[in-house]
């Protein structure tokens, strides 16, 4: 029977050495990184001849483009909007400053005008009461000293 190898393969099976070549990368000329770019138009192919004599065929890509230099404003978008907010803020706090004195306005003038319908009120019952003058209407009685006599008045 034979033994396996250092491979795993049986003795006599042994392969040719197999030589392979791995191409050398050409320097990049740029230091951006390379990003995926949809073409406009479909691109040329290119061929490479690689050092075995192998031709290797694809597109070629193109690097992206950095986008230009955008210069920076003098004061930061943040800072603008942090300082809109405070006086949008601001704006709040008085008019709800005004709403809460516009409330207890209100309720001020509500507690006036129930005080003087009281008052009102009570005045006319009291001049109702304690009123003596004049005749009011309906039944006047006099009360006064009356004798019953065998079931006759005289009064």
């Amino acid at each position: 029977m034979n033994e396996p190898t250092e491979y795993g393969r049986p003795a006599g099976h042994e392969t040719a050495a197999v030589e392979v070549h791995t191409p050398t990368p050409l320097a990049p000329a740029h230091t951006a990184p390379l990003m995926p770019v949809h073409p406009g138009a479909i691109p040329a192919v290119a061929s490479v001849v690689l050092p075995d004599g192998r031709v290797v065929t694809g597109y070629a890509i193109e690097p992206a483009k950095p986008e230009p230099v955008v210069a920076k404003p003098a004061v930061s978008r943040a800072s603008v909007n942090i300082a809109l907010g405070g006086i949008g803020f601001g704006a709040v706090c008085g008019g709800l400053v005004l709403l809460t004195t516009f409330i207890a306005a209100l309720a001020a003038l509500i507690h006036q005008l129930i005080f003087l319908a009281v008052v009102i009120f009570g005045g006319w019952i009291a001049v109702q009461v304690f009123s003596a003058s004049g005749h009011r209407g309906g039944t006047t009685v006099n009360i006064r000293k009356a004798v019953i006599k065998r079931n006759k008045f005289y009064g």
